[in-house]
């Protein structure tokens, strides 16, 4: 949605400088045609403020009259009561299509529209028939069959594409609830995740870096708030915000104190009361001038349009050759002859199309959605699908997703030596003691050291821990609240709760370090800066240290000791922080030197003073985190390597850090080294990058902007490239990915926007095992298509050299003129009923094969469909032809295999058991088609019974073939007659030999390979 708000909404919310208040003609028109069918649930919202514009009114004042407290928010009824009356939070949506007009949607295809032109034609040539028959005679059918079966059959396969459809829908909508964005709101004095559909006027929303903004609202405090609003304002710089209220109305663009909808956080953290929601906001405004856009058909649904396309082109030809032919050769002696040669025409049509080829491929797609959600991997878009069985390189963030992301404090070390901290996650369990692990009664010195360190650490910091129901959830990232947890077990926080934060320079990836301002209630709020980043960074800012509570210059020889410390630590895994701090000697920030003021006095925004802030630092110490890695990862990362996809790791962290993760997990060898940002900046060009991407598959301390530089080289390569991501800076490598990866514990709103697929559990592995499942549903959708294209081939072929070669096989008796079809329109419509649906679908859910991740992985320039393929479904189905025309030939007098005598019954008598023969035959030539068609290569013998499915459907088609030959009714409508014992022998016989030279083709093809 922002992405197409972007031209249009800017045009209707460009500041007017003349009249502020009056808006731009697009925006009146839009409102206009807003009011228009502005619905009950809207006039009900702007009910509770009338004519009050929130951003001239007091937070206070626009809390009172949503009637919600500020430090409290709705409460669960209030919120569900309010939820009923205004209505989710949700743009309005063209209106749902119908259940009747969906069932008749599939009668909209232009086959359906030939098979209704043969219903029509046959049934002139009944009503022909009867009104030339003799009075007193019997003239034909009492009843037009064929176009009573071609009627029923076209409803059977609206109903099973209906129903198909139906399922894939229900599965997509599954699976848009499993990723429905969600927004954080304070409810019952209580921080929680909802659906967005779920925010309601007068919700308090707590907004962080890489939020989306789900409603529109007004703010009621703000911490260097910055927000990207160029989907309404065009505006492409992040936007400041502040709670002030404004002293006369302004553009949109303008308007500081407010948020809107479809915009996102970019950094800073703040609370605003909801004003807003759904067709009520901003957006809501504008909905109307966004055009509905159909859903993009994916890369394989165009390439089955391609085929189908070609396969008809390529009847309609056999059709008017065979036409042409028949003319020129019999003539057209009367009305029959015509319609029977048009019948033909729709005979080979039907043969060649799979009717339920779209409706299959979709649900396949959907089936296997469904199995990767349930694996944890949340694929947005089916199309997605067909990418990542061709993923060659994995991009991978190290924390959380290489490693368990559960960071725990191990070690502080401060100027006066090192301990340990025991207790693993979240749980605050633990205490200080020794490298060696006793006690430090000895050493008050560094135990007040440790102190002040946890202390700083846990004050600069924006993540929370609580425990819910007996057990400890953590609010925020992994790496802050793991120094909470080290604070509370070591009990650092005590003395330092007078602290009380005023202010905050928020962590960025460029800064890599974050402060906070606290005031102390004990000293009269005297002001002091906590400081905590990468130790490297953070030092730069320090110039004095605290020793045994005496504060010192900070020394060359100090800062040579504590990078080497950083050292030590990064490469025995450890993740570093630093920590310090800098008492300001005032209470009012606007007093400390260089702090910039507005003429009120205010203080401006803080995070654009870090430099004035973070400076003449005093250091305190810094900390050792470990986040081991996932046990199962090692595995995966072997599995993809045998895949050929290449595993790359990158991280923010210290280069020795990476490298020795990585080494760990099989990533890189032991003596691997990583590559870090600032060497890929002073790479010369994109040649140096493109060869240094080739060769590294670890990079450290690096920035958003690299993320996206390693992808786009990678691409440049010829790579198909799966990237993770969690942060908002993420974002755009993400998005630039073939397959954008989200994290969806840790991942925030805007990158999970931007990704293709959400890993329900920040897991590595799952990445790994999508891959495997993206190339098992690859493999059976070509699978299926082998089977679907050879057979309906075969139903071609067998039409087409059946009128060609009729007078041969005894199909035609010399004394008759004009159009002997082999087989009838009904019988290959039954055909393809009875083996489309059930078996090709039963391929799509096929087990995966042993050598699914031993091989390279597929080209995205790789036909679905390649000529190795083309070769298989052409040999199959001239193979299907040949024998069903032997069969029928078998039961023909003046047949070229045998020239059986004409009973009794007389030739039509003898050509209906010959139809019925060739039909079965057909019918389990294509069933034996169905088990030969699973593999290649593969013989048929090779997991025969792994597919229950599969033996299912073909159990049912062999019923339903029973039931059209022995029922006395359907014999007559499909022009079968029942099969003797030896008929039915000959029958499997003859069919059987498509799965005998199936398996001849794949031994010649197997020797074949094994000499290259």
């Amino acid at each position: 949605m922002v992405d197409r708000l972007n031209d249009q909404s800017a045009s209707a919310t460009a500041k007017d400088e003349a009249a502020p208040q009056t808006a731009t003609s697009a925006q009146t028109q839009v409102q206009t045609q807003a009011q228009a069918v502005e619905s009950e649930e809207v006039r009900a919202q702007k009910a509770l403020l009338g004519d009050t514009d929130p951003s001239l009114t007091s937070a206070e004042d626009v809390a009172r009259a949503l009637n919600v407290d500020p430090a409290q928010g709705l409460s669960e009824a209030e919120a569900r009561r309010r939820l009923e009356q205004f209505g989710p939070n949700e743009l309005a949506s063209a209106p749902p299509v119908p259940k009747w007009k969906k069932f008749l949607a599939q009668f909209q295809d232009p086959l359906v529209y030939l098979l209704i032109a043969a219903t029509i034609i046959s049934v002139i040539a009944w009503f022909i028939e009867k009104a030339n028959a003799h009075p007193g005679a019997e003239g034909g059918e009492a009843l037009p069959f064929d176009a009573i079966v071609i009627i029923l059959i076209l409803i059977v396969n609206a109903v099973l594409g209906y129903m198909q459809e139906a399922k894939a829908e229900a599965a997509v909508e599954a699976l848009a609830q499993m990723t429905a964005p969600q927004t954080s709101v304070l409810r019952d004095g209580k921080v929680q995740r909802i659906n967005t559909a779920d925010v309601v006027p007068g919700d308090i929303v707590v907004l962080a870096e890489g939020d989306s903004v789900s409603a529109d609202g007004r703010l009621i405090n703000a911490a260097s708030l910055r927000i990207a609003e160029a989907s309404l304002t065009g505006e492409s710089v992040p936007v400041g915000k502040k709670p002030e209220t404004l002293t006369e109305a302004k553009a949109l663009g303008d308007r500081a104190n407010m948020i809107f909808n479809g915009t996102s956080v970019t950094q800073g953290t703040g609370r605003a009361i909801v004003t807003g929601t759904g067709m009520n906001t901003q957006v809501g405004k504008i909905a109307d001038m966004l055009s509905a856009t159909e859903d993009e058909k994916t890369p394989l649904q165009k390439e089955m349009d391609y085929v189908s396309k070609i396969l008809g082109i390529a009847v309609c030809i056999i059709a008017v050759v065979v036409l042409v032919a028949l003319a020129v050769l019999e003539g057209f002696n009367d009305t029959q002859d015509v319609i029977d040669s048009l019948l033909l025409a729709v005979s080979l049509a039907v043969a060649a199309v799979p009717e339920g080829l779209a409706a299959i491929l979709t649900v396949v797609l959907a089936l296997g959605v469904q199995r990767m959600a349930a694996h944890n991997a949340i694929v947005k878009k089916l199309h997605s699908v067909e990418t990542l069985g061709s993923a060659s390189v994995i991009c991978s963030d190290k924390t959380g997703t290489l490693t368990r992301n559960e960071m725990t404090v191990e070690r502080v070390v401060t100027p006066s030596g090192e301990v340990q901290i025991t207790g693993t996650g979240y749980a605050p369990e633990g205490k200080m003691v020794g490298i060696d692990g006793s006690g430090l009664d000895a050493n008050p010195a560094l135990r007040t050291e440790v102190i002040d360190t946890l202390a700083a650490g846990a004050l600069a910091n924006d993540g929370d821990l609580r425990q819910e129901n007996g057990r400890w959830e953590i609010v925020g990232d992994p790496t802050e609240v793991s120094l909470i947890v080290a604070a509370r077990k070591t009990d650092a926080l005590r003395g330092y709760d007078r602290f009380n934060r005023v202010a905050e320079v928020p962590f960025t990836s460029e800064r890599k370090r974050m402060s906070i301002i606290a005031a102390d209630a004990t000293e009269g709020g005297k002001l002091t800066v906590f400081a905590k980043g990468a130790p490297d960074v953070l030092l730069s800012y320090c110039k004095r240290i605290a020793v045994g509570g005496q504060v010192r210059p900070l020394t060359e020889g100090d800062r040579q000791t504590i990078l080497a410390t950083v050292e030590r630590l990064s490469s025995e895994a450890y993740r570093t922080l630093g920590q310090a701090y800098r008492p300001l000697g005032t209470s009012n920030l606007s007093e400390v030197p260089g702090i910039q003021s507005n003429a009120a006095g205010q203080v401006t925004d803080i995070a654009d003073q870090a430099e004035v802030i973070e400076h003449d630092l005093i250091w305190n110490g810094m900390v050792g985190i470990i986040d081991p890695p996932r046990t199962e990862v090692r595995d995966s990362v072997a599995e993809a390597h045998r895949a050929g996809i290449r595993t790359v790791m990158i991280t923010g962290d210290h280069p020795l850090t990476a490298a020795r993760i990585a080494s760990d997990l099989g990533i890189i060898a032991k003596d691997g080294k990583a590559l870090t940002g600032d060497q890929l900046d002073a790479l010369a060009d994109e040649a140096a990058l493109d060869k240094a991407t080739a060769d590294v598959s670890v990079y450290a301390r690096v920035a958003p902007e690299h993320k996206l530089k390693i992808v786009e080289s990678l691409q440049r390569q010829g790579n198909i490239v799966a990237m993770t991501g969690d942060g908002v800076n993420d974002a755009p490598a993400v998005k630039s990915a073939d397959i954008g990866v989200a994290m969806g514990i840790t991942g925030t709103e805007v990158t999970k926007q931007s990704a293709k697929m959400i890993l329900a559990d920040d897991n590595f592995s799952t990445i790994v095992a999508a891959v495997r499942e993206g190339r098992v549903i690859f493999d059976n959708i070509r699978k299926f298509l082998r089977y679907l294209l050879s057979s309906n081939v075969g139903e071609v072929f067998t039409v087409f050299l059946g009128v060609i070669f009729a007078g041969f096989l005894g199909i035609r008796q010399p004394e008759t003129v004009g159009v002997t079809v082999p087989l009838l329109a009904t019988q290959l419509l039954w055909i393809n009923l009875l083996t489309d649906a059930a078996p090709a679908l039963a391929m799509g859910v096929d087990p995966q094969t042993e050598d699914v991740m031993n091989r390279r992985p597929r080209k995205v320039t790789d036909r679905v469909i390649d000529a190795s393929m083309w070769g298989d479904i052409i040999y199959i189905g001239v193979i299907m032809a040949v024998v069903t025309l032997i069969g029928m030939d078998m039961h023909l007098a003046g047949g070229l295999f045998t020239d059986r005598s004409v009973d009794a019954l007389g030739h039509e008598a003898q050509m209906t058991e010959a139809r019925t023969m060739g039909f079965t035959i057909l019918v389990f030539a294509q069933l034996f088609n169905a088990l030969a068609s699973r593999s290649h290569l593969q013989s048929v013998f090779v997991g025969l019974f792994s597919n229950k499915w599969l033996w299912g459907a073909i159990g049912l088609s062999i019923a339903l073939q029973l039931v059209v030959i022995y029922v006395p009714f359907l014999n007559s409508a499909f022009g079968t007659t029942p099969l003797g014992p030896l008929a039915w022998l000959e029958c499997i016989g003859l069919a059987a030999f498509v799965l005998v030279a199936s398996e001849i083709r794949k031994v010649v093809l197997r020797a074949m390979a094994a000499r290259r």
